[in-house]
């Protein structure tokens, strides 16, 4: 399956903060208010997720909704 780019950023920010701040997926997904599965699953590309959902995973990291969506120059 091939993810849409804004998916894969997406994902690499929300492991690459959570990682940052010595989160689990299941303890992010807690603060966050959803399930373990669901975080892995966005961290991988595989959901397009809500708004709703995208604001729940920024309050949780403690990050404006606009850090999940910067594109990393490596």
């Amino acid at each position: 399956m091939i993810s849409e780019p804004i998916l894969q950023i997406f994902g690499s920010n929300v492991q690459k903060y959570r990682k940052e701040r010595q989160l689990s997926q299941e303890k992010l997904a807690e603060l966050a208010g959803l399930h373990r599965t669901y975080i892995g699953m966005i961290e991988r590309a595989e959901k397009n997720i809500t708004l709703c959902n995208i604001e729940k995973i920024a309050k949780a990291l403690n990050i404006e909704i606009k850090d999940l969506l910067e594109v990393s120059i490596k």
